[in-house]
């Protein structure tokens, strides 16, 4: 079994791409939507709350253990590995700055994500760490996650927002050739955020970096599913019929209420 949890449904995207990646695996998806969201939370707040949903997660017998937020990879990954010591476990961070670096012909990046995120300056440093040389701008884009949550991701709304966060991130830092989406949401909105920036700027998205990341590892481990058929679980801590109804879009499937186990942290 893979544990996976988002402060909500964000991380759906992430568990869509483990899924495509991994199709014999059997996973769990706790989303907190009682608690969210975690990235105008302090990073005191956002590491009980990880601790909180990591412990939930592990009486399921994990193998392995998937941050699938940006704002809980950022500040609470040591305290997560460190209590959840069994079995690997991986935020989006990593994943998103190691393609990041790769795909950047001029090494000016750019961050959208959570103020949460970009204030902890989490994927800032996993960039330089791996290109000392990187020129990394982040910004935060909060909006785009109420549009991703009201399936707003297409059309002049979406089309407006984008300009609003994108136009002057481009036009300060005109060399910017890379555009991380650090917002599990941001996926969503790939489309709106292509139209704005053009065919020239390469755009990684941490949801399918952080699942050809999750089979790296446990392929390396042995551990990786080889057959069989595999399946989801998903649980919430709030609103289990509205988890289902948002996150359907997440998850590209329907998602029926009595999918959706209530659970108490």
């Amino acid at each position: 079994m893979i544990g996976v949890f988002d402060s909500g449904v964000g991380g759906l995207t992430v568990l869509r791409a483990l899924v495509a990646e991994l199709p014999a695996e059997q996973f769990v998806y706790l989303g907190d939507t009682a608690r969210l969201p975690y990235g105008t939370k302090s990073a005191e707040t956002v590491v009980r709350y990880a601790l909180q949903a990591s412990e939930a997660l592990a009486a399921f017998r994990l193998k392995c253990l998937v941050i699938a937020c940006n704002t809980a990879s950022a500040v609470a990954l040591p305290a997560v590995r460190a209590r959840i010591a069994s079995v690997p476990v991986i935020g989006v961070i990593e994943p998103g700055a190691e393609a990041a670096c790769a795909a950047s012909r001029s090494g000016h990046i750019a961050v959208i994500a959570t103020e949460g995120t970009v204030r902890g300056g989490a994927y800032q440093q996993a960039i330089l760490r791996r290109r000392h040389a990187a020129q990394v701008t982040a910004v935060p884009a909060p909006l785009f996650v109420a549009l991703a949550e009201e399936g707003l991701c297409e059309g002049p709304i979406a089309a407006a927002v984008a300009h609003h966060y994108l136009d002057p991130l481009f036009a300060a830092a005109g060399r910017i050739d890379t555009l991380v989406l650090g917002c599990t949401h941001f996926p969503m909105l790939a489309g709106a955020i292509r139209g704005v920036v053009g065919a020239r700027i390469g755009i990684v998205d941490s949801a399918q970096t952080t699942a050809r990341h999750v089979r790296q590892a446990l392929e390396q481990a042995g551990i990786a599913a080889t057959g069989g058929e595999g399946g989801v679980r998903l649980l919430a801590t709030d609103a289990p019929q509205r988890f289902a109804r948002v996150g359907a879009r997440f998850l590209a499937r329907p998602i029926a209420p009595d999918e959706v186990t209530l659970i108490d942290l």
